[in-house]
């Protein structure tokens, strides 16, 4: 798989530089006669911009891009047609001249050593290819696959779970409110939570330091069957997904690793009789089943259950701060370096639309792979 592609049947490339004329994707393999426009893709990338969830934030990056996103090809008079789809999303509001002096340092935390020992050279301008900027792409391929989804009855939502050392409460714990989430530009699901993070976040912000956190995700609607064995498992795709996200250093399903310290008659999701009418998509001699717990996060033997998949993936702190902090510079000297230009506090609050379009392409392109497990 290039490194630049994701996906087997529906996949998606995305292309561009924090600080290039533009970044975008390619969406290939999407079924023809499905209804998109223009503004299913835009709602999803107003999300992913500075306090698209809400007032401006002080957590978010000032770099301020109206992210109009460009169709050139794929659709006709609202529908796709089964090639390629292609978006571009415009470039306007870079500063290059903010990293000017970073040229020839290397930024403690970021990819800047580790691209030049691959390529020979780098663009310094805001991190190029492995800025957060290219994320904009998969949003927008992501749309695309939301809609997708959507026919299927899929519904994927994701939350700021922690940030610093601050939780929020879970599903089902008191305080926690879907509706929340998009009302609040955190993306926390408890209105008490938001302002204690907001505090913390805005000390952060004056002592020239960042902060990580925990996003969690909960997939409804999803059928039994999709995963590939052995190595396309539900839960490895998304795991992969998320990795993919330059700063999650960890993702865990369900119980997660709590499951290590339970035991197996406990962490066992014990199959009961499914409710009248449950069937679904299940061949003719399978019985339908319910779930008397979910400890596995939707799937068993890395192939979905039909129950609600859940995860959460673990994000480190932004690197970029201005607390001054030592590093080497390209001939080898130590150097003081404070990093200037315009970036988040915490990227959570951005990266839960990222984290949903992720989903969805795993989940658009294992619905297209099922299709051909069985006559």
């Amino acid at each position: 798989m290039a490194g630049n592609t994701f996906g087997t049947l529906f996949t998606v490339t995305t292309f561009g530089e924090s600080h290039g004329p533009a970044v975008g994707c390619v969406v290939d393999g999407c079924p023809a006669g499905l209804a998109l426009s223009g503004e299913d893709i835009r709602a999803e990338l107003r999300r992913r911009r500075p306090g698209g969830a809400g007032r401006g934030l002080g957590a978010s990056t000032a770099r301020s891009e109206a992210d109009e996103p460009e169709i050139l090809s794929g659709i006709f008079e609202g529908k796709t047609l089964g090639t390629p789809i292609a978006i571009i999303i415009r470039n306007t509001n870079q500063r290059s001249q903010d990293y000017d002096a970073l040229k020839d340092i290397y930024r403690p935390g970021h990819a800047d050593w580790t691209w030049e020992a691959k390529y020979g050279l780098r663009d310094h301008r805001g991190g190029g290819r492995s800025s957060a900027r290219e994320t904009a792409g998969r949003v927008a391929a992501g749309a695309v696959a939301k809609v997708f989804l959507a026919g299927y009855g899929v519904e994927i939502r994701a939350w700021t779970a922690a940030i610093a050392d601050i939780e929020t409460p879970k599903p089902g714990e008191p305080g926690f409110d879907f509706e929340e989430i998009e009302r609040n530009p955190l993306r926390v699901p408890c209105k008490e939570s938001a302002e204690r993070i907001l505090k913390r976040i805005e000390e952060l912000r004056a002592e020239g330091d960042s902060a990580g956190g925990i996003l969690s995700c909960r997939v409804t609607g999803l059928p039994p069957g999709l995963g590939e064995p052995v190595f396309g498992k539900l839960d490895a795709r998304i795991a992969e997904a998320m990795l993919s996200l330059g700063a999650v250093k960890g993702v865990e399903f369900g119980a997660g690793f709590g499951a290590a310290l339970g035991l197996g008659s406990e962490m066992n999701d014990r199959p009961l009789p499914a409710p009248a009418g449950l069937k679904g998509s299940l061949p003719p001699d399978v019985p339908g089943l319910s779930w008397r717990s979910n400890n596995a996060g939707g799937m068993l033997g890395g192939i979905s259950s039909g129950q609600d998949l859940e995860f959460r993936a673990a994000f480190k702190p932004v690197p970029s701060v201005s607390k001054p902090q030592q590093t080497v510079d390209r001939i080898g000297a130590v150097r003081e370096l404070a990093v200037r230009g315009r970036h988040d506090v915490c990227i959570i609050p951005r990266a839960v639309p990222v984290a949903e379009a992720m989903t969805a392409l795993v989940l658009a392109d294992l619905i297209l792979l099922h299709r051909s497990s069985r006559v």
